[in-house]
């Protein structure tokens, strides 16, 4: 298996400045111009040593399922919520986790219910809403809690194609990433999209509205991915930790393995969730 990939992967234009997406009952647009930039992208299982969510920001394990259909919500919610949950307790350490919600990928067919991969390097969340998504659903989900002290803020990312997969997912080793890089890429709700010229006017408290963390290109940054990967794999994302003194978020996206011949479209199943540490352990 290769040591290394070169690949594509999309970032922020130098010169976009004023970076939204707008969302519209099926339609969305993005203001933020982006361009793909060649990047090494390792292979994480041929790494020195393994992967850990406070030193990297992201890893993986085996965590097989006993569910067998990511379409039926309502099989989701009873088998695989509750799965999800143990696994990001044992994974953190965490008291207390909470489910936002799933979502299926496919490079493939999309439509209402599947939707494409990731397209540019992001973080689904930026500080602000990070920390208010963290409040709200802890009061929601833990009312008879002591509160929390710290909280991880995760993806945990499962593969439903046989390998290999046409569009694996590439993640960004939180080390190489400065503090103070990203800028917000905001999340406008209309009833439809706006005519060109008005997408880029002022929207008033638009700095305490729901936001993406997304990134200009680094030379620095150094990418990963975990090659054919398997249904009984999960890989645990970091989006925000509240202690920035560890890995606190992994910039990820999707790329397009251009070299593996036999390559299958790519189906998998998000879930993003919130764990919770208790200050009754401080």
């Amino acid at each position: 298996m290769m040591e290394s990939v070169d690949a594509q992967i999309s970032y922020l234009k130098p010169t976009s400045l004023v970076n939204r997406r707008f969302w519209a009952p099926g339609e969305e647009v993005n203001t933020g111009e982006y361009e793909p930039y060649p990047v090494v992208i390792r292979n994480a299982r041929q790494a020195s040593k393994p992967f850990t969510l406070d030193e990297h920001g992201f890893a993986i394990a085996d965590y097989p399922t006993k569910l067998d259909d990511f379409e039926n919500k309502e099989r989701i919610e009873e088998i695989y919520f509750p799965e999800i949950k143990k696994i990001a307790m044992e994974m953190t350490g965490a008291d207390h986790v909470a489910i936002m919600g799933g979502q299926i990928r496919s490079s493939g067919q999309t439509g209402d219910v599947i939707q494409p991969p990731a397209a540019e390097a992001h973080v689904d969340f930026n500080e602000f809403t990070s920390q208010k998504i963290a409040k709200t659903l802890y009061d929601k989900t833990a009312q008879d809690g002591s509160g929390y002290d710290r909280f991880i803020i995760f993806s945990l990312w499962r593969v439903l194609s046989d390998p290999p997969q046409d569009w694996p997912l590439a993640l960004c080793e939180a080390a190489s990433v400065k503090d103070d890089e990203g800028v917000s890429n905001v999340k406008v709700d209309v009833d439809e999209i706006p005519p060109y010229e008005e997408r880029f006017k002022p929207i008033p408290g638009e700095e305490e509205m729901v936001a993406a963390t997304i990134f200009f290109h680094n030379p620095e940054h150094r990418w990963w991915y975990y090659p054919d990967m398997t249904k009984d794999e999960i890989v645990f994302i970091k989006f925000h930790d509240s202690d920035h003194s560890r890995a606190w978020r992994t910039p990820h996206t999707a790329f397009h393995d251009a070299g593996r011949e036999g390559a299958k479209q790519r189906q998998s199943f998000e879930v993003r969730g919130i764990a919770y540490f208790s200050k009754e352990r401080s």
